[in-house]
């Protein structure tokens, strides 16, 4: 099944300061922001543009139980994951467990784009967080 990049998330400690560079420096532009207080997400989310390619900008809203926070703890802020788009997430789901590559089924779910996604272990991806997603209502 073919993969291809669909954005890169990054864990920041200040979106605002974060929102700012991407558009003055890299001339970006917001496509979007909102707050998901959704368990194992509680972040707020800047879904920034740059050139066609997407970045979203993490910042932590609870410091205890935030992954996001967890991280920056552990690793400090930058990239958080890569996410790939992939054709057929259940199709793929089935692909991965063929392989022996486990996810972590707690972080499936539908965002508020319509994008269904999954977190794949990162003891099966040298440590990388990765994503896998679709957009099961898009027709493109």
């Amino acid at each position: 099944m073919e993969k291809t990049l669909d954005h890169i998330g990054v864990a920041v400690r200040n979106i605002e300061e974060s929102i700012q560079f991407y558009i003055k420096v890299l001339g970006g532009e917001l496509i979007d922001r909102y707050t998901s207080e959704a368990i194992g997400v509680e972040s707020e989310i800047a879904i920034m543009e740059v050139n066609g390619m997407r970045t979203e900008l993490l910042a932590p809203t609870n410091n205890t139980t935030s992954p996001i926070a967890r991280f920056i703890k552990q690793k400090g802020k930058g990239v958080h994951h890569l996410a790939y788009r992939v054709d057929d997430l259940d199709e793929a789901l089935q692909e991965l467990r063929k392989q022996g590559i486990r996810v972590m089924e707690e972080t499936l779910r539908i965002n508020k784009h319509g994008r269904r996604l999954i977190y794949l272990n990162p003891a099966d991806t040298e440590g990388t967080i990765i994503e896998y997603c679709d957009y099961p209502d898009r027709t493109s």
